[in-house]
């Protein structure tokens, strides 16, 4: 049984990996993002969210959604329409990939 565990986790693993995205070619289809999420993730905008630090995998469920219109956002949904499905996983590894540090209110 434990055998077995192993096997599918590892199975998993590799899937995972082999969906992982380019942070490199994320950060260059990021400029058309940056007016409102900014290179650096951290939002110019206050009704657009900070994407730095978010995890790719809800990045990745956020964009799909909005490029196939199931999440709604007038802005979102046109610019993610002309999204493949390699651009999404590559924004998503730039995205997730840049380090936040939060800070208590002091």
């Amino acid at each position: 049984m434990l055998r077995a565990a192993c096997l599918s986790l590892a199975l998993l693993l590799a899937a995972g990996a082999a969906r992982a995205g380019d942070a490199a070619a994320g950060r260059k289809r990021a400029v058309a993002c940056q007016t409102c999420h900014g290179m650096d993730g951290l939002s110019k905008l206050p009704e657009a969210p900070n994407l730095a630090g978010q995890v790719e995998p809800y990045l990745v469920k956020a964009l799909t959604e909005y490029r196939d219109g199931t999440r709604r956002n007038e802005i979102m949904n046109v610019v993610a329409k002309e999204l493949s499905d390699a651009d999404i996983a590559n924004l998503a590894a730039y995205y997730g990939g840049l380090q936040i540090e939060v800070l208590p209110p002091g």
